[in-house]
């Protein structure tokens, strides 16, 4: 058995997540801790909302961070040896802070002002997204080549590779919704735009990474205490800390690249993968992914009451 922790990114939250694990003190502690070190009470929205607060950028990176973390410290001490971790983009920072390479009320402030910066680098309705289901990657940035050809200065890029029947793309609205049609007309199974409010993992968010730049540089990094796969590289973080901010800036306007991790995983002989935090994307796209790899999530309570049978029937 090798197992892999992973956490979840942007869009997964939802009112109420971690309500039913407050009893916990481990998890009180956690959301007291975000409390304090936004200066508002960030428990309180995602116990109660409203969803459309939540649903803000600069809200739902570190409630999503918070639940997450929250999580991982209930379970820690009923888990065996993890092998390696991973997060989705906003996940990443999960990672690190489980890790033990980056403080959690660091976390909490970065991704804060993380979400804020991303949401104010394009003007509302000026970037779209759009998930692409059933159609190879490759073809699908051929035809984005030739998309970017018909709309000079205008930005489509592919975003996040999360599985071999799904990829992401951002850029300019009329770019995203000139690509739409030609991946609809060349015979993608779905093409759907995503209800985001910016062009994610894309050049038009090289601003918002600039201007966290210097929050990054000035945020004291350790060394992870055991591997967590980069977005930006597909390769362990390095042992040299210093390089930790790059990752992290970089990361924002360079695609996520989940398949090629889940194929990291596979290949470092993980059998087993665990995900923490609120929802079950990444688990449904490890299964789409790789079915040799066994899968179990953990989000709400009681999903952690069937953990320890499914560490048990893996031993």
């Amino acid at each position: 058995m090798s197992l892999a922790v992973v956490f979840p990114g942007q869009g997964s939250q939802r009112v109420g997540m971690c309500q039913d694990w407050m009893d916990v003190p481990a998890v009180a502690q956690t959301f007291a801790e975000a409390d304090a070190a936004l200066g508002f009470p960030l428990s309180e929205l995602c116990f109660n909302g409203p969803e459309e607060q939540l649903r803000l950028t600069s809200n739902q990176q570190p409630a999503i961070l918070t639940a997450s973390i929250a999580i991982w410290r209930a379970l820690q001490g009923q888990l065996p040896e993890v092998a390696c971790m991973a997060g989705h983009s906003l996940g990443e920072y999960s990672g690190l802070v489980a890790s033990g390479a980056l403080d959690f009320a660091d976390a909490v402030r970065i991704v804060n002002r993380r979400g804020e910066l991303m949401q104010e680098a394009v003007p509302q309705g000026t970037g779209a997204m759009a998930a692409v289901i059933g159609m190879e990657a490759e073809q699908i940035r051929s035809i984005d080549a030739e998309v970017r050809k018909s709309l000079p200065g205008r930005v489509l890029a592919e975003a996040n590779f999360n599985s071999p029947e799904q990829t992401v793309v951002s850029g300019h609205a009329d770019a995203v919704h000139a690509a739409m049609e030609q991946y609809s007309s060349a015979g993608a199974k779905r093409v759907v735009e995503l209800p985001v409010s910016a062009p994610f993992h894309c050049e038009l968010m090289t601003p918002a990474a600039d201007a966290l730049k210097p929050m990054l540089d000035g945020t004291a990094f350790a060394t992870t205490e055991l591997p967590v796969v980069a977005n930006l590289t597909v390769q362990p973080y390095p042992t040299d800390p210093m390089q930790y901010a790059m990752h992290l800036h970089a990361q924002i306007f360079n695609p996520v690249r989940w398949t090629d991790t889940i194929a990291w995983f596979a290949a470092s002989g993980v059998t087993d993968l665990l995900e923490i935090g609120p929802g079950k994307v990444l688990r449904m796209l490890t299964v789409k992914t790789n079915r040799d790899i066994r899968t179990y999530n953990v989000d709400a309570r009681s999903d952690a009451e069937g953990l320890a049978a499914w560490l048990e029937e893996l031993s």
